[in-house]
C-alpha cells in the first residue's frame, strides 16, 4: 500500500484564515492517522497579494497548533524546493507548460485585455434555459506555428492556456461528494502560465502535487469547480489522479460565508480574543467532522486516532462562536495552573493595581471564565468597590430583604472588627459561629455580607475569600458603606 503523502499549500496573504486552518488539520488528521507524511509547500505564485511577514504567521500558526510537518522549506527529503516563486525560478512550471503545448494540450495566447473582455459564449442548460458566461473562445489555437514563433520572436506578451475539450463531459472522482460530471463547454480554457512567467494556482498545485507524490488533495469545496480542469490536466500528462477530500464550506451563524468582517476569521483573530490554541483546533476539526462516538473534547492526538475523513459532512458547517467559548472554557478549566497564570495574569493587571495577592484571584476565576477577557469584567471590585443598586441586597431564596440586610450588617460589624486574623478560615469560623448563636441561616447572613462587600451581583468567590483578598480595612469600609446605602434608603 502507498504511502499517504498529504500537503497544505497557503499562499502568504495574511494571517491564517479558519478555512485554511481546517484544511491543513484534516491533511494532517488524514496522514497521520494512517502514519503518512505531512507536506508544507508555500504556493506564492501570486506575487501581487503576497504580504510581508505572512510565511512566517504560516509556519508559527502550525508550530502552535501542533501540525508539525514532516517536509517543507526548512526540512527537505529530496522533493524540494518547497516554495513556488523558487521552483518557477528552475523553469520548472515553463517546461510542463510547453510539453503540453508539444502534445496539443495546450497553447500560446496573446489575446489583450480589450480582446479578452469580448469573450462570451451562451450555454445551454439542461432546464432548457441558456446562460451567457465568460469563457475565451480558443482565438489563438488557430495561429499556426510559424504565426505562434514570430510573436515570441517578437517579444509578444502571452500566456499558455489549457486547451479544454469543447465536447463531451468530464468526471472526476471525490471521496467526499461522489462521482461529479460537468460538461466540456461550460469549462474555459484556462491560464497555466500568466504573462508574468508565473503559474497559476491551479496548474502549479496539479505539478507541484505529481512530482511531490501527492496522494490525497485536501482543500475547501470551493475548489470542486476546478477538479475537472486539473483531472484534464493529469489525465493529459498520464499521471495518477490522487483522492479528493473536498471539505464542507465554513458559514457563520447567519449562513454566510465565514469572512474577515466577523472578527473571528483567523487563527491569530481568536488567540488575541483570549482562546487556547488546543480549544481551537478541536473547535476546527468539528467543523464538518464528528467521530462516531460524539465526543467533543478531544487532544491533537485523540483527533488523528478517529479521524475517518469518510465522516467528513457535505452540509455547510456553522461556526458556532458560543460552541467554541463553551470549548475553550473546558480547556481553561483543565489547564495547568502556572499556564493558566501566565496567560491570566495580563488580564488580572488590567484592572488590579493594588498590592493584592493576584495567584489567588487568579485561582478564583480559572473555572469561571470562557475566554480570557472575561476576567477583568469578574474580579474589578477588588479594586475598586463599583456603585451598586441596594435593590441586590434583596434575594428571594436567601430570604433576603433591604431590612433584614440592614440589620444583619449592623449585628456583624463590631464581630468582623474584633477579628484580628483576616484569612478565609478564620473569617468563615467566625461567621459561622454568629450564624449558629443568632440561629440564622447561611445565606441569610453570607449574602448581605458579599453583596457589601462586593457591590456585585455575581462573583468569582464567596464573602470571606473576597474578604480575605482585600483585607480588614477595606472589608469593613465596604460592610460600612452598604450599612450607609441600606439606611439611606429606609
Amino acid at each position: 500500500m502507498t504511502k499517504i503523502r498529504t500537503r497544505f499549500a497557503p499562499s502568504p496573504t495574511g494571517r491564517m484564515h479558519v478555512g485554511n486552518l481546517r484544511t491543513a488539520l484534516y491533511a494532517y488528521l488524514i496522514t497521520k492517522h494512517e502514519g503518512g507524511d505531512f507536506i508544507l509547500r508555500i504556493e506564492d505564485t501570486d506575487q501581487e497579494r503576497e504580504v510581508e511577514g505572512a510565511v512566517d504567521i504560516i509556519k508559527r500558526t502550525l508550530s502552535a497548533t501542533g501540525l508539525i510537518h514532516d517536509e517543507g522549506p526548512d526540512k527537505d527529503k529530496g522533493y524540494g524546493p518547497y516554495v513556488q516563486s523558487e521552483r518557477q525560478a528552475q523553469g520548472l512550471y515553463l517546461k510542463y507548460a510547453k510539453e503540453l503545448v508539444e502534445k496539443g494540450k495546450a497553447y500560446y495566447c496573446f489575446c489583450d485585455k480589450e480582446r479578452l473582455e469580448e469573450c462570451h459564449k451562451v450555454i445551454q442548460l439542461e432546464n432548457g434555459e441558456t446562460k451567457e458566461i465568460n469563457v475565451y473562445d480558443k482565438h489563438c489555437l488557430s495561429l499556426s506555428k510559424e504565426e505562434v514563433e514570430a510573436n515570441l520572436a517578437a517579444n509578444k506578451p502571452y500566456v499558455i492556456r489549457q486547451n479544454v475539450p469543447t465536447e463531451g463531459t468530464t468526471t472526476f472522482h471525490d471521496d467526499i461528494y461522489g462521482d461529479i460530471t460537468v460538461n466540456n463547454n461550460e469549462l474555459d480554457d484556462m491560464i497555466l502560465i500568466k504573462s508574468d512567467g508565473f503559474p497559476t494556482y491551479n496548474f502549479a498545485n496539479v505539478v507541484d502535487d505529481h512530482l511531490m507524490g501527492i496522494t490525497h488533495v485536501v482543500r475547501g469545496n470551493e475548489y470542486l469547480s476546478s477538479s475537472p480542469k486539473y483531472n484534464l490536466l493529469y489525465e493529459a500528462f498520464g499521471w495518477e489522479v490522487p483522492v479528493y477530500v473536498h471539505c464542507p464550506l465554513i458559514t457563520d451563524e447567519e449562513h454566510h460565508k465565514l469572512s474577515k468582517r466577523c472578527g473571528h476569521s483567523s487563527y491569530e483573530d481568536l488567540i488575541e480574543q483570549g482562546f487556547v490554541s488546543e480549544a481551537v483546533v478541536n473547535f476546527v476539526a468539528l467543523l464538518g467532522w464528528s467521530p462516531e462516538d460524539n465526543q467533543e473534547i478531544m487532544s491533537l492526538n485523540e483527533l488523528i486516532k478517529a479521524f475517518d475523513y469518510h465522516h467528513m459532512s457535505k452540509s455547510p458547517a456553522v461556526f458556532d462562536f458560543g460552541k467554541l467559548k463553551w470549548m475553550n472554557g473546558e480547556y481553561i478549566k483543565a489547564m495547568e495552573f502556572d499556564r493558566f497564570y501566565e496567560r491570566a495574569l495580563p488580564y488580572i493587571r488590567q484592572v488590579i493595581k493594588k498590592d493584592l495577592d493576584v495567584k489567588k484571584i487568579a485561582e478564583m476565576v480559572k473555572t469561571r471564565i470562557e475566554i480570557f477577557p472575561d476576567i477583568p469584567a469578574l474580579i474589578d471590585f477588588f479594586e475598586e468597590l463599583p456603585e451598586y443598586d441596594v435593590a441586590m441586597y434583596t434575594h428571594k431564596k436567601m430570604k433576603t430583604n433591604t431590612e433584614s440586610s440592614l440589620q444583619v450588617l449592623q449585628e456583624i460589624l463590631p464581630v468582623l472588627e474584633a477579628l484580628d486574623d483576616y484569612s478565609n478560615d478564620s473569617i468563615y469560623a467566625t461567621i459561622s459561629a454568629f450564624v449558629a448563636e443568632k440561629e440564622y441561616k447561611n445565606g441569610y447572613v453570607l449574602w448581605p455580607i458579599r453583596t457589601a462587600v462586593s457591590g456585585k451581583q455575581m462573583t468569582p468567590a464567596g464573602a470571606t475569600e473576597i474578604m480575605e483578598i482585600i483585607g480588614k480595612e477595606e472589608s469593613l469600609a465596604r460592610i460600612k458603606k452598604g450599612i450607609e446605602l441600606l439606611a439611606n434608603a429606609q
